[in-house]
């Protein structure tokens, strides 16, 4: 096990929903605006201040807030109270424990590095969602819905410092966005740097969470009476409009345009293209091996999209039932009143197969999958949730909410497998050392792709913005 300490003496310094109308409306021929850039121009490029370790990103999300004590910070030695039901393991990595609902994840532990020294001054599920999904401790407003006026998620920002990335969108969100009934929660848009920076969304339906899927995606299909080969005429009309009109627009705004139309009609028509979404071009066994049920299904399908040429993918793991109710299942505190899942005591819910189990198997084939293909070098891969949990357990034999202290995961990118930077005290309730927030969580992601902080974006106004407000954990990064 390696230990990382920080580097001394550094200072601290409404949705937007695609659909095929919103894709491409055929009649009018209207561009995707909310897929691919087209408002700003990238002055920013070249702002990378060191080589980057990773090309593209895997976020995913626990929405709820996960148990460091059961997962990634185990305290054999604390009362009862406090260790829980579950006991320490052996991970691959001399040292190196970590909780025995992950024992899959525990014989890669060589792949990933943990934060144990995460924290922020928030127990809400809100205001820690946007503090997270923002990466800024300190942002002010509510948490819900998404602003104009947001810093953009971190997709966004690294398509306004990076440029696009060919046919596909350069920021893709798996399953869906991440919503708390109608609560749409800020993060998930491009901000003020506009819709066409947002994310594709796939908008999987609310439901059955457990069951196996493939994602199919009803804006990648033509209209109803629309053949391929009437497509492809209709194409060549606005090639033909475009040539007609080049002597009267601007060449700048129409460059931008014509490429915007290029990109729907890629995406709609390309087989490459489409592809990257099909998970049923996976073998059976690879598929089963993820796990049948949305959330292998969704760590699958960011594996095929970040291998297609997807810079930032983010996976939201949230549990719908049946008949679509939904619960943010990694919200472990029990209770004595029916649960949407099944499960009301907290240390039945973390390891119902919604929970742990399946995650466990998910993350596992994920960092061998990206192993295999040569790809984890430079694919980094972060899991975090909002905050974690209570070090003394309730009645209900779980957890409750705890922003002091809590676990965050890396892997891939340059990161160092087998570490833990920061430590909490003896019963994972305070950070000990090295405390490290949102807004440095965020940093660190940037420092991966060769970025400081200091990066600059550009707002409408034309005022520069730096990308992040927090400072990187370097000493993660080999």
């Amino acid at each position: 096990m390696l230990t990382l300490l920080p580097s001394p003496g550094r200072p601290r310094r409404g949705p937007f929903r695609v659909s095929r109308r919103n894709a491409l409306k055929i009649g009018g021929l209207s561009v995707l605006d909310g897929l691919f850039p087209g408002r700003q121009t990238d002055v920013f490029a070249g702002q990378q201040t060191h080589s980057a370790t990773a090309k593209r990103c895997i976020y995913i999300f626990l929405c709820g807030g996960p148990s460091q004590l059961d997962m990634w910070d185990p305290k054999p030695h604390a009362p009862d109270v406090i260790r829980g039901p579950f006991q320490p393991i052996a991970t691959n990595v001399p040292g190196f424990q970590i909780g025995d609902l992950l024992p899959l994840t525990a014989q890669r532990a060589d792949k990933f590095a943990i934060i144990r020294s995460m924290m922020h001054t928030s127990n809400s599920h809100d205001v820690g969602i946007k503090y997270t999904l923002l990466a800024d401790s300190l942002v002010p407003g509510p948490a819900y819905p998404p602003l104009p006026s947001d810093h953009p998620g971190m997709g966004g920002i690294l398509r306004n410092l990076l440029g696009n990335t060919g046919r596909l969108p350069a920021w893709v969100t798996v399953p869906r966005p991440f919503t708390t009934g109608d609560r749409y929660y800020r993060g998930q848009t491009g901000g003020f740097l506009g819709n066409t920076f947002d994310p594709f969304l796939l908008n999987e339906e609310k439901k059955e969470s457990l069951a196996d899927k493939t994602f199919r995606i009803a804006a990648l299909d033509l209209p109803q009476a629309v053949d391929s080969s009437r497509f492809s005429d209709r194409r060549q009309l606005l090639e033909s409009i475009d040539q007609h009109a080049a002597g009267s627009i601007a060449v700048g705004p129409s460059e931008q345009v014509r490429s915007n139309y290029d990109k729907a009609f890629d995406l709609i028509s390309s087989a490459d293209v489409r592809g990257a979404f099909d998970l049923e071009q996976e073998p059976a066994s690879l598929r089963d091996r993820y796990g049948r049920n949305e959330y292998g299904q969704s760590f699958l399908l960011a594996r095929r999209l970040a291998e297609a040429g997807t810079r930032y993918i983010n996976v939201f793991w949230t549990y719908y039932g049946k008949d679509g109710c939904q619960f943010n299942l990694w919200d472990n505190h029990g209770s004595d009143k029916d649960v949407c899942g099944g499960h009301n005591r907290g240390v039945d819910m973390i390891r119902g197969e919604y929970c742990c189990p399946s995650f466990d198997r998910a993350f596992s084939a994920l960092l061998d999958d990206l192993t295999d293909r040569g790809m984890l070098d430079d694919t980094l891969v972060v899991v975090t949730g909002e905050f974690g949990r209570t070090p003394k357990i309730n009645k209900f034999s779980g957890r409750d909410h705890w922003c002091h202290c809590y676990s965050s995961v890396l892997a891939g990118g340059g990161v160092r497998g087998g570490a833990i930077y920061g430590a909490s005290d003896e019963q994972a309730a305070y950070v000990k050392e090295a405390p490290v927030r949102p807004e440095d969580l965020g940093a660190t992601i940037l420092h991966g792709f060769g970025f400081a902080p200091e990066a600059e974006i550009l707002h409408p106004t034309g005022r520069p913005v730096r990308s992040s407000t927090g400072r990187p954990v370097t000493a993660l990064f080999s």
